[in-house]
């Protein structure tokens, strides 16, 4: 190999190495299987997952500089590596609980780099698992072989890579002034690492304090949001007047999300669960009477469940002066935008004429 020189204990070890490979790349596999097969069970989301057999290049490049301390091949714990990699630090730590169900994990052998707490290591910060196979999953020829787990978040992933990149770890010494930027681009990498952690777990304590308050009934302390909403969906606050319209035509009802009614509830001006209720109460007799202008004089007996919140919609308009324009806007909300949703708004114009409603606005 190119400007490599090993002395015979390298050379025996490498040979030792090639004869080995075919099992390597069976136990690299088996490892990866196990492990990936651990976190879809227990819905850990990964952004990556891969796993390598070392290069006989690689290796001899390391038995060149340190191949005395080795005895035999099978003291190189990291001829077959896997690397997991999560977008956020607390995952990481997920994944190593997982990993030391799967594997037995050498303690001497692992270190936690998060904890050096070297001022520009932040890419160098993973967890490092040094593992085997458990004994119903080893390979004779291989015995306890050992493999290297590394354990990392994306962004600690891409400074690593970025590090080697630019060669900052490389041979070449680097100026004093351009390893202070390399320190502080570090720093500020691994504050946000955190931030974004801390923020998930702010963020998902949010959602429960919401999904609480919905379900005591407290909507005027929670602002309309996608979140929110959905939360308020699984009260099923239209099933009453969908099935009120549904007794029509004694129509079936089939489940639909409605989370695409979302900016029309903003675009009324409901800023809380609160003013949604209100709009429910508010017109759903109205939303009723609509509807039964339409579906009366039809055979129709399917009927999605988003048909409440769409009357409810339809009602609202026109009883907030919205005209063709509005009754379309929802239309082109709900179906998306069409020449045929200007069609629709018209014939609801005309049915909605003799309705009482529409009568008791004329006369205010």
């Amino acid at each position: 190999m190119d400007n490599v020189k090993l002395d015979p204990h390298g050379e025996a070890l490498l040979q030792q190495y090639r004869e080995l490979v075919p099992m390597l790349e069976q136990m690299a596999k088996k490892a990866y299987g196990l492990l990936r097969r651990a976190l879809r069970e227990q819905g850990i989301y990964i952004t990556a997952f891969e796993y390598r057999i070392k290069t006989e290049q690689s290796l001899a490049g390391k038995l060149e500089r340190k191949g005395s301390k080795y005895k035999s091949i099978y003291d190189v714990t990291d001829l077959v590596g896997l690397r997991v990699i999560t977008f956020y630090t607390d995952e990481v730590d997920k994944v190593a609980v997982i990993a030391k169900r799967v594997f037995d994990i050498d303690w001497q052998e692992s270190v936690d780099k998060r904890k050096l707490h070297q001022l520009d290591s932040f890419g160098y910060n993973s967890l490092h698992y040094i593992c085997r196979l458990q004994e119903e999953h080893r390979i004779p020829e291989l015995g306890d072989l050992r493999f290297e787990l590394q354990m990392r978040t994306a962004l600690q992933h891409v400074w690593s890579t970025i590090e080697h990149d630019t060669g900052y770890k490389g041979e070449v010494k680097i100026p004093r002034e351009y390893k202070r930027q390399f320190s502080r681009l570090a720093g500020m990498l691994e504050l946000v690492d955190d931030e974004f952690s801390r923020l998930r777990i702010v963020l998902t304590d949010y959602r429960r304090q919401v999904q609480t308050l919905v379900k005591s009934g407290q909507l005027d302390e929670v602002s309309l949001s996608g979140d929110t909403f959905r939360s308020y969906l699984e009260l099923h606050p239209f099933d009453r007047l969908n099935r009120r319209i549904a007794a029509v035509n004694q129509a079936e009802i089939y489940p639909i999300s409605v989370m695409n009614y979302l900016p029309l509830l903003e675009s009324f001006g409901l800023e809380t669960l609160a003013d949604v209720q209100q709009f429910i109460d508010d017109n759903s007799d109205d939303a009723y009477q609509l509807a039964l202008s339409q579906l009366a004089v039809t055979d129709l007996d399917i009927l999605s469940s988003g048909a409440a919140l769409q009357y409810l919609c339809l009602a609202y308009v026109l009883k907030h002066d919205g005209g063709r324009d509005g009754l379309k806007f929802v239309y082109d909300t709900i179906n998306g935008v069409d020449d045929a949703n200007a069609r629709m708004a018209d014939l609801i114009l005309e049915q909605a004429k003799t309705l009482r409603f529409m009568q008791t606005k004329k006369k205010k």
